[in-house]
């Protein structure tokens, strides 16, 4: 089994900021061109290191996975914040999976998607924010890609971003070239381990405990978000 890499989340985001550094044009870097934007619970630790290091805004981004009709667990397709989704369209053929499931689904994750959104940012609304800016999509590691994947063809897709640059500490190698393979020729995927076997993200961590919506909040509103308690 591969050793641990990474003492935490903070000293994953410390050695993956500094890629990013090296990457990032300096102009970039303290502009307004920049906003991280990192996948809740665990991915909001990492991007709030990454946006205080690059002098960036710093926001969240939910996805919730539409599970198979005979097993909730498989992954069919995933729901973004404004009400669009996507599907594995392999699946899809081979399960033929009707359409007013796939609604009803799509119905029941916006919800909760908006609950969280309220909860971690107060708003569930991006409007414009995300048009022609450099996005920093992050998270403290990637096991199958579903919930990044998707993120990433939203970006692309509905938010009109510049440049997407996705960066997470440790995926499999074969995620990794399947997020390369959907990334346009002007965006970037860095990941700083691709070990294998990979079994678990938790297994290259030495402290990998979970991260509750509390310390989530607690990140949002340092970075200026205004969110209730409760």
């Amino acid at each position: 089994m591969q050793s641990v890499i990474f003492h935490d989340r903070v000293d994953a985001a410390n050695q993956l900021v500094e890629k990013l550094i090296w990457l990032l044009k300096k102009e970039q870097i303290a502009s307004s061109s920049i906003v991280v934007l990192s996948i809740p619970r665990g991915g909001v630790v990492i991007g709030d290191v990454v946006a205080d290091k690059l002098h960036a805004k710093l926001d969240v981004v939910v996805s919730r996975k539409i599970g198979a009709p005979i097993d909730p667990e498989v992954a069919i397709g995933a729901v973004l914040p404004d009400g669009t989704y996507f599907l594995n369209d392999d699946i899809m053929q081979t399960l033929n999976v009707p359409q007013n499931y796939i609604d009803a689904q799509v119905n029941v994750q916006l919800r909760e998607i908006t609950r969280r959104l309220m909860s971690f940012r107060g708003s569930k609304e991006y409007d414009s924010e995300l048009k022609g800016k450099t996005v920093v999509l992050v998270d403290d590691g990637i096991a199958t890609g579903a919930t990044i994947i998707s993120a990433a063809q939203w970006l692309k897709t509905k938010q009109n971003c510049e440049e997407l640059i996705i960066a997470v500490p440790v995926a499999p190698r074969d995620t990794v070239d399947r997020l390369k393979q959907i990334v346009g020729n002007n965006d970037k995927v860095i990941v700083l381990y691709s070990p294998e076997p990979f079994i678990a993200m938790g297994q290259f961590y030495r402290d990998f405990g979970q991260i509750s919506d509390g310390e989530v909040k607690k990140i949002m509103k340092n970075h200026g978000y205004k969110i209730k308690d409760g």
